[in-house]
């Protein structure tokens, strides 16, 4: 009887749950044993997994994180964790492992995959949506939910206290969050990573409002954001990777106050946008995404990402997934654009 392994990697996000559980239930259907790496790749490196059963995978739809654990790792690895990681999945008997989550997890299956040779299936997750490959990865539906009802609940504060209020929502490379929950929750002004900020060009539509007789307004910024010519990150020099110096919320809030004189507020939603029950999409293309892993597992398609594309669950190979990261659709940026201007 054939063996799989299941691991969910990198940040948590709702949706992990449906995912391991419909693999689980197709995994049994379809004769083969599934086990539960813990804690991501770290589980094949301290081998750590268990066995998973209709059991232990009953009543999780709804439940968000991962029953499984997990931790961030990142790629390249060192050889001999390389080696660590085929060695124990050698001895485990497993024949192929599924792994679920972001760019980091799926950049390092598919190290896994091309040097060690383990047979590899991926499956996305990604708060902001960031993957390529594949037009939707879960957890993206809850994030957006999630800072849509927030800013619905801001919007009626800023309008009694006749403030500007900044809302900083997850997005360090792209704005998918920002922009879609910004149309859907009527934000006045929508800024994204892939547009550097003109704190002149904020304050003039924020007067423009205000001439309008307009005396509150709603901005929602992608943490990730860069206003032209400050300075919002700096380099560790241990590691050389970009960290944030501070939160771009607040620096935006105090521009905007200095420059028009208006009363401003931020709200950083941080990760109140991971927490909780996933939306009903998410459990749906969680549960698509999961059953066709295993068919790939099937199929012998290894260093294939299970994706989503017109509507229709496929696969791609994992190396295009990962290549570069999925930034926002101009198209709907430009509609975000009519209400700044409106």
């Amino acid at each position: 009887m054939q063996k799989i392994g299941v691991l969910t990697g990198g940040a948590d996000c709702p949706g992990m749950n449906s995912v391991i559980r419909a693999i689980v239930r197709k995994g049994m259907q379809d004769g083969f044993v599934v086990s539960g790496i813990k804690n991501g790749w770290l589980g094949l490196i301290e081998n750590d997994m268990r066995i998973l059963d209709a059991r232990i995978t009953s009543g999780i739809l709804d439940r968000g994180g991962t029953i499984l654990g997990t931790s961030r790792m990142e790629s390249p690895l060192e050889e001999h964790v390389l080696n660590t990681i085929s060695e124990n999945f050698k001895r485990s008997g497993l024949d192929a492992v599924i792994a679920i989550g972001g760019e980091n997890t799926l950049k390092l299956g598919l190290d896994l995959f091309k040097e060690k040779g383990l047979p590899v299936i991926g499956v996305p997750k990604s708060i902001d949506n960031a993957l390529s490959g594949t037009d939707y990865a879960f957890g993206f539906d809850t994030a957006v939910n999630i800072a849509t009802e927030c800013i619905d609940r801001l919007h009626t504060t800023a309008e009694s206290h006749h403030r500007i209020i900044v809302i900083e929502v997850m997005g360090h490379y792209t704005g998918w969050i920002a922009l879609e929950a910004g149309i859907a929750g009527g934000a006045d002004i929508v800024l994204v990573p892939e547009y550097p900020i003109k704190i002149d060009d904020v304050c003039e539509a924020l007067h423009s409002r205000h001439r309008r007789g307009k005396t509150f307004s709603l901005i929602v910024v992608s943490e990730g954001a860069n206003i032209e010519g400050y300075s919002l990150i700096q380099k560790n020099r241990e590691t050389e990777r970009r960290k944030r110096l501070t939160n771009i919320g607040e620096i935006l809030a105090s521009l905007i106050e200095q420059n028009t004189g208006y009363e401003t507020r931020v709200s950083v939603l941080g990760h109140i946008q991971r927490g909780g029950s996933p939306s009903a999409y998410d459990r749906m293309i969680g549960t698509q995404f999961g059953v066709k892993a295993v068919d790939l597992v099937k199929e012998q398609k290894f260093g294939q990402m299970v994706s989503l594309h017109d509507g229709k669950i496929r696969s791609v190979d994992i190396s295009l997934a990962v290549k570069k990261r999925k930034t926002i659709d101009d198209d709907v940026y430009k509609i975000s654009k009519i209400f700044t201007e409106a």
